[in-house]
């Protein structure tokens, strides 16, 4: 049977460490599972059956192998030794017969983003990045129309645009607003950004590296690489949609907590298809997975045994085209979550009225 593997990682180090060892996350503080996990070795987490092709009926399965660095320690470990840790993973995978490995979260974007892995690896490698960006604007759309936001009219930001993943993101977004600001660290690599944009069809570009910019956003793209959480409740317009797909999140709870006015929605959930079993919770509902996970996936039932995304360059063709054989093989959008619940129609209805109430926030 074709299978697959997918690299995990801990992100909240005490959530997802209880998880799997309910005991070690319980007692051990978030300082002490930093320190340990970079000893830690690879860890088999389970094995997922059960995907099943809307096109042809192939089934396929795969692996959940878990890579034991929390983020903190992948930042703060030189990038060798995060490279060997992920490698050993990846050959963790190799051993259990995979024919394809994904890499999750910052296992995906640390140091070239999957290059330097796959090539002391024996099967392909893919960050599945290129879904996520095809998953995030779409659910991004979907959500702006719920809340009667005009797209032709819209303003829309990206934070994180200097990235692989928010590079493309604008270029996709861009055409259907009317103005978008590229937000990261580095002026001159956003410029680039503005320029590819401007190609696409998007004459009214700004680019800035300052976060009050954000309240004149009616649609947030969340892509970027930072640890802490950067976007805060003043931060945000009344009204506006947030789609945060940056692992760790880069909203802050606070705004669930104290902005009823906007919504905030997890970018890159679908629906696979399928009686699938992941037999691990990772925090979604039955049969959903992230876009990451389910590029690999996509992959092993088209027989796409390649390193489909690596490296810091995404481009349009392959987010197209991911796109393409996700809807032939019958994934789907997965509804829209927040902070890991699911968010109603009857919510979405109260937000839009709190909106429409609401005072610019102080």
């Amino acid at each position: 049977m074709d299978n697959f593997a997918f690299i995990i990682h801990p992100i909240n180090p005490k959530r997802d460490v209880q998880r799997k060892f309910p005991f070690l996350g319980k007692v051990l503080p978030v300082s002490v599972i930093n320190f340990l996990s970079g000893f830690f070795p690879p860890v088999y987490i389970s094995r997922i059956t059960g995907i099943v092709s809307e096109f042809n009926q192939k089934e396929i399965e795969g692996w959940f192998v878990a890579c034991p660095f929390t983020p903190q320690r992948m930042l703060q470990l030189p990038p060798r030794r995060v490279y060997k840790k992920v490698i050993q993973t990846g050959r963790l995978a190799e051993k259990l017969g995979a024919q394809l490995l994904g890499l999750g979260a910052f296992t995906a974007v640390v140091g070239d983003a999957g290059l330097t892995i796959a090539r002391h690896l024996d099967i392909p490698v893919t960050t599945g990045d290129s879904y996520t960006v095809a998953v995030a604007i779409d659910a991004a759309q979907e959500a702006a129309r719920q809340m009667e936001i005009d797209l032709s009219g819209a303003t829309a930001a990206v934070v994180g645009a200097g990235g692989a993943i928010g590079r493309v993101c604008a270029q996709l977004l861009g055409p259907a607003v009317s103005r978008i600001i590229l937000m990261g660290r580095r002026i001159k690599r956003l410029n680039e950004v503005k320029y590819l944009v401007e190609q696409v069809g998007q004459p009214q570009v700004q680019v800035s590296t300052t976060m009050a910019d954000l309240r004149r956003a009616d649609i947030i793209i969340a892509v970027s690489s930072a640890i802490e959480n950067i976007i805060q409740p003043q931060h945000l317009k009344p009204g506006a949609v947030v789609c945060d797909v940056a692992r760790p999140r880069d909203v802050s709870r606070r705004v669930a907590a104290e902005r009823n006015d906007v919504l905030v929605i997890e970018g890159g959930m679908v629906e696979v298809p399928g009686p699938v079993d992941f037999r691990f919770n990772f925090g979604f509902p039955p049969k959903m997975a992230f876009a990451c996970m389910a590029e690999t996936m996509i992959l092993a039932l088209e027989n796409r045994y390649e390193s489909f995304t690596l490296g810091k360059d995404i481009s349009l063709a392959q987010v197209q085209e991911i796109s393409r054989l996700a809807q032939k093989h019958g994934f789907k959008p997965g509804g829209f979550r927040s902070f890991e619940r699911a968010v109603t129609p009857q919510q979405i209805e109260a937000i839009k009225l709190n909106s429409k109430g609401s005072h610019p926030f102080v």
